[in-house]
């Protein structure tokens, strides 16, 4: 019989080198693929790029496989970093890593893979498929600590079809025992967090290397100016850190939070306090949408949804999709709804795809009234 031929993305991290060594030990033929997936001011300070090779290249050569390495720079730059910068130009918060599996890890990197002679691509990532009567689903990792599959949830039939995802059943303890036990040399390496391209250096400093600050008007939901901000770019719905105008302007009171953005006359809105009505939302809209099955979920179904990383399932109801937007309906409001991050649409383990989010509507006792200065808020037309 013949070996079934699996590429590996290794980026130098542990997850992927276990996921490597586990597919070894099944038997398969097995090689590893380091992605280089940035280079503009690819340096040891920001994007250590080189030491991970090194380390993804030690650790084939412990288990015994062959390693290539691969520049899809090019087509990062292309598909994900310049949407990037969109999306904060136009007063958004991506979420660069969705775009990135979709585009790169699970696109440009299975074509290659494929290219090659591959049956088969496989990540560390911590998630597990399914398949049920030729019908390929993504459900949430074994360990719930660091499942994954919210990133995942634009990947299609296609793509899952040609995937393994080794991980997926173990918990991140038992990984680190493995390597540790292997001895890969990578055991107790760190894991990365963050966005490569932007590393350690402050984010202000390098989004501003692209786009042009804009300064503006911090200002209250009554329309009284608070402060100044650098630029809309700089700053997210829910964030307290970095706003520059401690509490309220005696000196006392409650902490000021970002609840939205009034871009035509390039407004930043705050309001005091965490648990602010304008900081809730019970609905919100979202666009762009990908489901894993091809077909929408059902309305009116009871689901959990994510509208960020780490988050528990909140109960929802998806209450209507209508060409390309999908409306989206809490049990109970949901903190700090952040217009270009993803929701995420789940049935129990079963991930079911979501979209971008574009709007939220507040909770109905939230501080409306006032609209000089409004949290962005969009509705379908017969509402």
């Amino acid at each position: 019989m013949t070996q079934k031929r699996i590429v590996v993305g290794m980026s130098g991290g542990v997850d992927s080198s276990v996921a490597a060594l586990l597919l070894k030990r099944q038997g398969y033929h097995v090689t590893g693929l380091f992605m280089k997936n940035w280079e503009d001011d690819d340096t040891d300070e920001y994007c250590a790029s080189r030491e991970d090779l090194v380390d993804a290249a030690a650790v084939a050569d412990r288990i015994g496989i062959e390693i290539d390495a691969i520049n899809f720079s090019a087509e990062y730059k292309e598909r994900v970093f310049s949407e990037f910068l969109r999306e904060y130009q136009a007063g958004r918060t991506p979420n660069p890593d969705v775009l990135c599996n979709a585009q790169i890890k699970f696109r440009a990197f299975l074509d290659h893979a494929l290219a090659l002679g591959a049956d088969c691509i496989a990540t560390g990532h911590y998630a597990r498929v399914r398949e049920i009567d030729g019908l390929f689903q993504l459900l949430k990792a074994e360990d719930g600590t660091k499942d994954q599959s919210y990133f995942l949830y634009r990947l299609n039939q296609t793509q899952l079809a040609r995937t393994l995802f080794p991980l997926g059943g173990i918990y991140k303890r038992e990984v680190r025992e493995i390597a540790r036990r292997e001895g890969l040399p990578n055991h107790d390496k760190k894991d990365s967090t963050g966005i490569c391209f932007i590393g350690e250096r402050p984010f202000r400093e390098f989004l501003n290397r692209y786009l042009p600050a804009n300064p503006g008007d911090i200002c209250s939901l009554e329309g009284d100016v608070v402060g100044r901000h650098m630029g809309l770019m700089y700053h997210t719905i829910g964030q307290r850190q970095g706003l520059g105008i401690g509490g309220r302007r005696d000196g006392d009171g409650d902490a000021w939070y970002v609840a939205g953005k009034d871009l035509p006359r390039n407004r930043l809105i705050v309001v005091q306090g965490h648990d602010h009505p304008a900081l809730l939302a019970e609905r919100l809209v979202a666009t762009d949408l990908s489901w894993i099955s091809g077909t929408a979920p059902h309305c009116q179904w009871v689901y959990g949804a994510k509208i960020r990383y780490r988050q528990k399932d909140a109960p929802c109801t998806l209450s209507r999709v209508d060409g390309g937007h999908c409306a989206i309906e809490f049990a109970e409001p949901q903190w700090a709804v952040t217009p270009g991050q993803s929701a995420v649409l789940y049935e129990s383990q079963v991930c079911l795809g979501g979209g971008i989010i574009e709007s939220s509507e507040k909770a109905r006792n939230g501080a409306r009234s006032d609209t000089r200065c409004p949290p962005d808020t969009v509705k379908f037309n017969d509402e």
